[in-house]
């Protein structure tokens, strides 16, 4: 990997030489290149949203959240059976690579995994979707960021 002196004053949350291995929807950024709402449209035509909210204790710690915005669907986090879900990762994770472009001082990053209907919703384990999200942070996560599970969260913490 060539290292430029640009790169070098970027923190890199995701390792820089990544490349998706799958379709990357197009993605609608807010309106201020800064802001924490981010937007997406599947080949199905599922509107997603991405919301980054810095949590009460520390601004610097986001939880991320993305979910499904469509009438079709009852729950908030459904299970939409599309056989997109490798495409819609790999978004969510250039979308995290736009977001922590413009806030590279956040210290950590907070997601879950909701439980489908035929799993134990056991807050204090991680459901399907949480431990598929760990793999995929384990793999792609930069070497000054580290990925652990806390009960059914997903934690990425910079490494200090």
């Amino acid at each position: 990997m060539n290292v430029t002196a640009e790169d070098s004053r970027y923190d890199y949350l995701i390792l820089p030489d990544y490349k998706p291995v799958c379709e990357v929807f197009p993605i609608e950024p807010p309106p201020i290149e800064t802001g924490y709402v981010y937007h997406f449209t599947t080949r199905s035509n599922l509107l997603y949203e991405v919301r980054f909210a810095p949590k009460a204790g520390n601004i610097l710690d986001i939880v991320v959240n993305f979910t499904v915005e469509s009438d079709e669907f009852e729950d908030d986090y459904p299970v939409t059976n599309r056989g997109e879900i490798f495409s819609v990762i790999a978004t969510v994770i250039e979308i995290m690579k736009m977001f922590h472009r413009h806030h590279n001082f956040t210290l950590s990053y907070e997601f879950a995994g909701e439980f489908k209907e035929d799993e134990l919703n056991d807050k204090n384990r991680p459901s399907i979707r949480s431990r598929l999200y760990l793999r995929y942070a384990e793999r792609l996560l930069n070497h000054n960021w580290k990925a652990f599970l806390n009960g059914n969260k997903v934690i990425i913490k910079r490494k200090y």
